[in-house]
């Protein structure tokens, strides 16, 4: 099987202070003031990209999905343990492009998956999905690069979109088959211990 692994070239963004994030409006709307804000040019790739951010956090959720948009630590981790419904025995797990060992199931319960999004400072479109369970896989390069990548299958899709890209990419069906994919390195996922 060709995965290609690809380090995110993140920049020097980083989370804002939870309080500050709170006093800067994160929508749509408030656009324009955000990209003054931080000066950014309105005709920018990034305020086109902050734009999409926005109005994919926006957007409604799946039926069987519950989603955050988090632009704090804080509002990540109260995310994670409201939807994992305890505060006791919650653990993160991210992509690590250092080291290789043997596949395994590491949950077959509920996950918070939190992927970065482009935006004026640290953002991350956290959801959770029912019927998914994660595992760690070994992946090992071409070039000898050993990596443990965290992989997502989801085992019930037949509420999804029906013109989900990956349902176009396998040539299924919502529901027929379940829908497998890596997750990119800065991924965080958030379980249960």
């Amino acid at each position: 099987m060709h995965i290609r692994l690809t380090k995110r070239t993140t920049d020097s963004t980083s989370f804002l202070p939870s309080n500050k994030a709170k006093s800067i409006p994160f929508s749509t709307a408030d656009l324009p003031n955000t990209l003054s804000r931080f000066s950014i040019k309105p005709k920018s790739k990034l305020a086109f990209l902050m734009q999409e951010t926005l109005q994919q956090c926006e957007a409604p959720a799946m039926k069987s999905e519950v989603k955050h948009c988090a632009t704090s630590l804080e509002s990540m981790v109260d995310f994670a343990v409201s939807d994992l419904g305890t505060n006791k025995g919650v653990q993160a797990m991210v992509t690590v492009y250092t080291v290789a060992g043997t596949a395994k199931q590491v949950s077959d319960a509920k996950t918070v998956n939190c992927h970065p999004v482009t935006y004026a400072y640290l953002t991350y479109y956290c959801h959770s999905l029912k019927a998914t369970r994660t595992y760690v896989v070994p992946f090992v390069g071409d070039d000898g690069t050993k990596a443990e990548v965290v992989a997502a299958c989801h085992t019930d899709t037949s509420e999804w979109d029906p013109k989900h890209v990956s349902f176009k990419m396998l040539h299924v069906k919502p529901g027929t088959v379940p829908i497998c994919h890596t997750l990119a390195e800065d991924t965080i996922v958030w379980m249960t211990s």
